[in-house]
């Protein structure tokens, strides 16, 4: 896709505040989100509702954000608009005020896709900002982007033990400061973006040179794009089952309480966090190709182990796990840009789109097989996945090879 007149053009050095910005906002917009798994162990109760339900709830935001993402991408990579930007984070806000005040099942969903339309929004524009402001660290801008993200998503667990137990549903109404915080910050990214727009633009050539790095045929563009699908849906199936149903697991396998097994839960994610945020930079020296399959397949280990471990064991391998399948995602990005150059937009969009949809698609399904059987049968079922990170040495060698 052509660059368009407005469009603005990457910086030659790293705008480390403007990353650190971003980060921020990722940070107080998966904490939001998060909010909603956080509340399961609360609403099942409170409410009485199934696992498939439960399910329900988290594919209703997913695939708000999964669809509407790639579109927003799209329309941005033609017509970027900076202050979307803030404007994500407004219908986050109804949403977060929506949740803390629904009486039903009914009502959750539908604050659930303000919330899943705020994020469709904010995603792939603040991952075009990443990409702007990285310089020629891209793994790096990336990671340090989604560490923000992924630390905001590891607080759920401990909002649960420490704000919901005690306070129930309606403690979701003092996120509404958080959304605030993530306008106001957003508001001034937004003012860097608009002048980025502004700025002279590199040469043609030096725009090439800076956005390329692979040249390859049309059938492999379409082949790795085909393999960096099925790896995301290998890891966010994954990641599902451990962020929907292994407090569950914990609970009825265990006997822990909920907030013990949020904690647990926690590990898993934190450790989530640690991995995004060193995949980048690894990604940047040893090559994108070589950290996305070692990231993958190299959880498959700690995942089959999982199910038949005990308690200690099954915390210290849940937090493995998370390290080494989380340093994935920032690199299959970068992967992706530089696989279709022009496209950073639609890129962004298609592939946390992706995440999102096939996130929220596994919640359903696997809460209906562990309404048919049992969560310790999801445990098992899922921790073969990983093995497809297998298929990433089928992807083409990139220049850090």
């Amino acid at each position: 896709m052509a660059r368009t007149a407005n469009q603005a053009a990457p910086v030659s050095k790293t705008v480390f505040p403007i990353l650190f910005a971003i980060s921020i906002v990722h940070l107080l917009n998966d904490t939001m989100q998060s909010t909603v798994s956080a509340l399961f162990p609360i609403l099942k109760e409170s409410l009485s509702l199934s696992y498939s339900q439960i399910g329900w709830i988290a594919f209703a935001m997913n695939i708000t954000a999964s669809v509407l993402q790639p579109i927003v991408g799209s329309y941005a990579d033609i017509r970027p608009r900076p202050y979307i930007l803030p404007a994500g984070v407004v219908f986050t806000l109804a949403g977060i005020v929506s949740l803390a005040m629904a009486p039903n099942f009914t009502t959750i969903l539908l604050a659930v896709i303000l919330m899943g339309i705020g994020s469709a929004i904010f995603h792939p524009e603040s991952s075009r900002v990443a990409y702007l402001a990285a310089g020629g660290k891209r793994g790096l801008a990336q990671s340090i982007f989604q560490v923000g993200g992924n630390i905001g998503s590891s607080l759920g667990p401990i909002m649960t033990a420490v704000l919901f137990v005690p306070l129930g549903q309606f403690g979701v109404i003092w996120f509404a400061f958080a959304a605030l915080a993530g306008i106001a910050i957003q508001y001034y990214v937004a003012g860097w973006y608009k002048q980025m727009q502004a700025a002279p633009r590199p040469s043609s050539k030096r725009r090439a040179a800076g956005e390329r790095s692979m040249e390859l045929s049309r059938f492999q563009v379409v082949s790795a794009v085909l393999i960096l699908v099925f790896l995301v849906f290998s890891k966010y199936v994954y990641m599902s089952s451990i962020t929907s149903f292994f407090s569950f697991y914990l609970i009825d396998g265990f006997g822990v309480t909920v907030e013990h097994a949020q904690l647990f839960l926690f590990a898993f994610l934190f450790a989530a966090a640690a991995g995004t945020f060193f995949g980048g930079p690894l990604a940047d020296r040893y090559g994108r190709r070589n950290m996305i399959w070692l990231s993958i397949f190299g959880t498959a280990p700690f995942s089959i182990l999982l199910p038949y471990a005990d308690l200690f064991w099954a915390c210290i391998l849940v937090a493995c796990a998370g390290f080494v399948l989380s340093s994935a995602f920032s690199i299959i990005v970068v992967y992706a840009q530089e696989l279709l150059p022009g496209n950073v937009g639609l890129v962004s969009g298609l592939f946390f789109g992706l995440a999102f949809g096939l996130g929220g698609l596994g919640s359903v399904v696997l809460g209906w097989i562990a309404d048919a059987t049992s969560i310790a049968y999801i445990m098992k079922l899922c921790a073969y996945l990983p093995l497809l990170g297998v298929l990433a040495v089928f992807l083409p060698k990139d220049r850090k090879d």
